[in-house]
């Protein structure tokens, strides 16, 4: 077995530094009126800190897990049966298509930029197509991690490179009570995914990127390819039992067999590795692609402009026709999917170098 490496992370704060850190969340005086109150909370968040109680709240993992007398996080337990529902519900064939639209774009009218974005508006054009094609869309704006209150996405934090089953599927890195990372989007998130029977993902670039917003969910969906759905086999992040475990892993693709469609625009660069990387990454996570014409990048008003982007885009009337050909395409490939006559060529080959 390979020596677990340890060294990096620093000593935990300690009572002066604690207060510091605790009292910026209470920066404005409004707060002064209720320093008492404050104060008593501080000294129980201090000893949570301390005691480190990430999962204050637990139950027994029970029967189908590893070991069943194992002590789950109930919001972790709660997440993972929604999962099972949600992927019970997907295969169920009298059910309704279902198609996960994605906006990727950080601006949204309710924060600083003031507007809206245009990557919004082409996800509702997309919506506009699925509804006429009889298919559910569930619109996710991820530009609401900058507009919402307390909303967020915490960063994956790489179990995956300690060992494959260290990351649990659906992530139980969060939230973390004792290091206040709570009110963490994914498991809502993760249950959209698995409901749906097609993604079509639509951003812009921001240098030469996809934008933070749209990276924090793709890093954290890493639990979909090849994560660990018992949490109990490895007694939450012990190291040494999940490096044991990987010898024998079998890399579960938890959300292989869904359709595909892109959306890539900007304005400079960039759009071309940006659609490339997100089609990549699809690929590996075993979902199938709509067709040419639903992997889609085009420039809007090239070198122009910013102050009239919008006109701009009103007047590309082609590129709007072909962002509607990307739902078109998607609504196209999740019936033929469904009705059994669209098929991963690959889907019963085993790969040589899993990972």
């Amino acid at each position: 077995m390979t020596t677990v490496r340890k060294g990096q992370a620093p000593a935990k704060l300690n009572r002066d530094e604690f207060h510091l850190v605790f009292s910026r969340d209470f920066y404005d005086p409004a707060f002064q009126a209720v320093a008492p109150q404050l104060a008593a909370v501080e000294e129980v968040a201090w000893k949570n800190y301390v005691d480190s109680h990430k999962a204050p709240l637990t139950v027994k993992a029970g029967p189908g897990f590893a070991d069943p007398d194992y002590d789950l996080s109930v919001e972790w337990k709660e997440a993972h049966d929604r999962l099972l529902a949600a992927e019970a519900h997907q295969k169920d064939p009298a059910t309704p298509s279902r198609v996960l639209l994605i906006n990727g774009a950080a601006r949204n009218d309710g924060s600083c930029p003031s507007e809206i974005s245009k990557t919004w508006r082409l996800a509702k054009m997309c919506e506009d197509i699925l509804a006429g094609e009889g298919i559910e869309a569930d619109l996710l704006d991820l530009s609401r991690l900058t507009s919402d209150y307390d909303r967020h996405i915490h960063p994956c934090k790489a179990c995956v490179s300690t060992a494959m089953p260290m990351c649990h599927w659906p992530c139980s890195c969060y939230p973390n009570h004792s290091l206040n990372q709570e009110n963490d989007w994914m498991n809502e998130i993760y249950e959209r995914w698995v409901a749906a029977h097609g993604v079509i993902i639509l951003t812009p670039t921001y240098w030469y990127q996809t934008p933070a917003v749209l990276k924090l969910m793709i890093d954290r969906l890493v639990c979909a390819d090849g994560g660990n759905p018992d949490p109990s086999s490895t007694h939450g992040k012990e190291a040494e039992e999940a490096k044991a475990l990987e010898k024998d892993w079998d890399y579960p693709k938890h959300l292989a067999g869904r359709v595909y469609g892109l959306v890539v625009h900007g304005d400079v660069a960039g759009i071309e590795s940006t659609r490339r990387s997100l089609s990549d990454w699809l690929d590996w996570m075993g979902f199938i692609d709509a067709g040419p014409k639903a992997l889609l990048d085009r420039y809007v008003g090239y070198y122009e402009s910013y102050w009239d982007s919008h006109a701009t885009l009103d007047k590309d009337t082609a590129f709007q026709e072909e962002v509607r050909n990307v739902a078109r395409s998607v609504a196209a490939a999740v019936k033929a999917v469904r009705d059994g006559k669209l098929l991963q060529p690959d889907r019963k080959l085993s790969s040589p170098r899993p990972k």
